[in-house]
């Protein structure tokens, strides 16, 4: 099965607008994160961007970029209007990077895609083991619950996401990966949003809604994501510290 990576990526983030383009080690967060992915040596990559400056930056550093349209209400709606504009035919699964986490680790993202061809599945995703109980009741960290333990061999199915949540059983940090059959990325776009979505502000709260499975594998750990400035400043003193 072949797999095509996209990174969907915009400059206004709400709140750290122009992340995309902060340095660390003079390279771009969005430009790393493309690198790493690249590294992961599954298929093509290319960031889906609403601003040529993310266009410009990336293929300045030797990447790909394709320009898309500034009104999509998700990062899946732009990842699939890159796909119809690439006018690839013969693509298995699409990768959904997030373009905020320059440290991902490459094995998680192999990981997750061999588990989807092995499975067969729609929609995978990844989730780390929660680090601490507190956790549980903070909302900016996105919960999974799935049906059955997650080891390195589980591809369980999730039952819920959620942003707070009381139950600890199978309770994980879910990570905004994503991994599609071509055939569900195209469903789920027709989809209207649903009222789930809308309230907790997860999409992949549609899916669930409208029966769509998300299989969700274990990740060897969490990749802290740049949301703050605060993020900012500490993932770049982490990554500079290790060369």
């Amino acid at each position: 099965m072949k797999t095509l990576t996209i990174i969907p990526s915009r400059l206004s983030a709400t709140r750290l607008p122009g992340k995309p383009l902060l340095k660390i080690r003079d390279m771009s967060i969005i430009s790393h994160v493309f690198k790493r992915a690249q590294e992961a040596n599954i298929g093509d990559v290319v960031v889906a961007a609403e601003d040529q400056e993310i266009v410009d930056d990336v293929v300045k550093n030797g990447g790909k970029a394709i320009l898309t349209g500034k009104n999509h209400k998700t990062g899946t709606d732009r990842i699939y209007e890159a796909l119809q504009k690439l006018e690839i035919k013969d693509v298995d699964l699409i990768m959904n990077l997030q373009g905020d986490e320059p440290a991902i680790n490459i094995e998680d993202i192999i990981s997750l895609n061999k588990k989807m061809v092995s499975n067969q599945s729609q929609m995978g995703t990844l989730a780390a083991k929660m680090k601490d109980l507190k956790d549980l009741d903070n909302e900016n960290i996105v919960k999974v619950i799935t049906n059955k333990n997650l080891n390195d061999d589980e591809f369980s199915k999730a039952r819920n996401f959620l942003r707070r949540s009381s139950e600890i059983a199978n309770t994980y940090h879910h990570i905004g990966i994503y991994c599609y059959s071509t055939e569900t990325l195209k469903k789920f776009v027709e989809l209207n949003q649903s009222k789930d979505e809308i309230e907790n502000r997860l999409e992949q709260l549609r899916a669930l809604d409208n029966n769509i499975d998300i299989n969700v594998a274990l990740a060897s750990s969490s990749p802290i994501g740049v949301d703050t400035e605060e993020d900012y400043l500490a993932l770049k003193k982490i990554m500079e510290y290790k060369v």
